[in-house]
């Protein structure tokens, strides 16, 4: 869009004057293509890309448990069977590609595009999965895991990036919380595809290589799909940005998206962030909320839960493969009330409730930990208290950081802050795994548990005194708000 400018008047205005009344015209222009449009773009134009882009979340989640099962049978055929360290590093190596993975992530994005990242992050989890698949020895294994880490750490960063950016802004919560959704769905697919590995020889080596059907799909389907119409604006490519914004809303609504663009980007130079630029000045205090919420998301003991949830279960009688598909099923039923919930209650409500709720459950957690030995019953309450713990989580700290952070950072910044924000993730996701069953040992269960209680309390309050509610708004709508405060 082209903006008329009468130079006698303007002419005369000194230079902040004249972006005021640039502003103003723009703003003015926005409001009257908005009035001449017709109601909300269409959803199910951008449904398909969403959907494909949503297939990385699918395969993160399936790796992060696809080993879960198979473990004993992998260790057993590749001859590391007794040893904890090795067996450790099966687990953790993939963590360890993710944080490389991730902390690369947001030059990758922003130097050749959303689509390609999505291509490039499905490269190796198709070699790490066939090279996991074929290898007979730990060295291949491990080095499969730390590829598929990397793609894992890639993938997620790029897929939050390119929800929030071609959604309509009325559905950008639904559709947002299908990360989560693909995420649970992946977690089960992979408990239910290793449930044979105890009666089948090799079957573990099946479980690998299923992982490379979705990522191929990934690379070929992203072909077909739109580009960040976002990043294109910002590498300069005006045209494309408007055939894309025309295929994701339709052609009724290219004008006002365009328009709402401009208006966020006049100011913002054309070079690269730094990353050292998103620890001070105008942007260090979207960056700080966005670290804070995934680390006090760590810090709430999630993972923790998840790794330790078989054991609870198994005192209470439940097999291990069982205990595993109720926590599955319980995190899968909260992504989808939240994604019903997202564009009704907003993100700050369901982050609110979502937190205290986790604080009763872990409550709860402490109590029966402390009274196992005076009443009956309290490893059921364990067993309650951990499926709420899971549900609560699934509702909105599980779903909302990922979609409120791209949201909440302006278009110039967002893939590198991203980036830097899931870093923080990983380091914190890695110590917890590494350090709770040690604490637990020395610290004992109902101390633990009081502690990762107070972080969800402690999460609870900063998101009620730090976090803004960005239901319904466009990306534009939201960057200025934030920036006015």
């Amino acid at each position: 869009m082209r903006w008329k400018i009468n130079s006698s008047v303007y002419k005369r205005m000194s230079s902040k004057e004249l972006t005021d009344v640039l502003d103003q015209d723009i703003e003015n222009s926005v409001k009257t293509t908005l009035l001449q449009e017709n109601g909300n773009p269409p959803w199910k134009l951008s449904l398909p890309h969403i959907c494909v882009a949503t297939l990385v979340s699918f395969l993160f989640g399936y790796h992060v448990s696809v080993v879960n099962e198979p473990l004993e049978s992998i260790s057993l055929d590749l001859g590391f069977a007794g040893n904890t360290l090795a067996e450790g590093l099966v687990v953790s190596t993939c963590l360890g590609g993710a944080f490389v993975g991730c902390l690369f992530s947001g030059s990758i994005a922003d130097g050749i595009g959303r689509r390609r990242s999505f291509q490039l992050s499905a490269l190796p989890m198709i070699v790490g999965a066939a090279l996991s698949a074929s290898t007979n020895r730990l060295e291949g294994m491990l080095l499969g895991r730390f590829l598929v880490g990397t793609g894992m750490g890639l993938g997620p960063p790029v897929a939050s990036l390119y929800v929030t950016e071609i959604s309509p802004s009325y559905v950008r919560g639904t559709y947002g919380s299908f990360i989560q959704i693909a995420t649970c769905l992946g977690i089960i697919a992979a408990l239910f595809i290793g449930i044979p590995v105890k009666d089948v020889t090799g079957w573990w080596r099946v479980c690998f290589w299923v992982a490379t059907a979705p990522a191929t799909l990934l690379a070929i389907c992203m072909e077909f799909c739109a580009e960040s119409p976002h990043w294109l604006f910002k590498r300069g490519r005006i045209g494309e940005a408007e055939a894309e914004f025309e295929r994701l809303l339709g052609a009724t609504h290219v004008k006002a998206a365009m328009a709402e663009l401009t208006k966020s980007d006049r100011g913002d130079d054309g070079d690269s962030v730094k990353y050292s630029e998103l620890l001070y000045g105008r942007h260090f205090r979207v960056v700080f909320i966005g670290t804070m919420l995934f680390a006090l998301q760590q810090l709430s003991g999630i993972n923790a839960v998840f790794y330790f949830s078989s054991t609870v279960f198994k005192s209470a009688g439940v097999p291990t493969s069982l205990a595993n598909i109720c926590v599955g099923f319980s995190n899968l039923s909260g992504s989808i009330i939240a994604m019903l919930l997202m564009d009704k209650l907003g993100r700050r409500y369901l982050l609110l409730g979502s937190f205290i709720g986790m604080a009763v459950a872990m409550g709860v957690q402490a109590g029966a930990a402390s009274l196992h030995h005076l009443i009956s019953g309290t490893v059921s309450l364990s067993v309650g208290g951990m499926l709420l713990f899971v549900l609560s989580f699934s509702l909105g700290a599980g779903p909302v950081p990922g979609l409120l952070l791209p949201e909440i950072f302006p278009n110039r910044i967002r893939a590198k802050a991203m980036a830097l924000c899931m870093s923080v993730h990983w380091v914190i996701n890695f110590f917890v795994g590494l350090l709770f069953l040690r604490l637990l040992e020395q610290l004992g269960a109902q101390l633990l548990y009081s502690i990762f209680a107070t972080f969800c309390v402690i999460a609870a309050i900063f998101v009620r005194k730090n976090v803004v509610e960005t239901k319904g708004k466009t990306l534009q709508e939201i960057e200025v708000a934030l920036l006015q405060t």
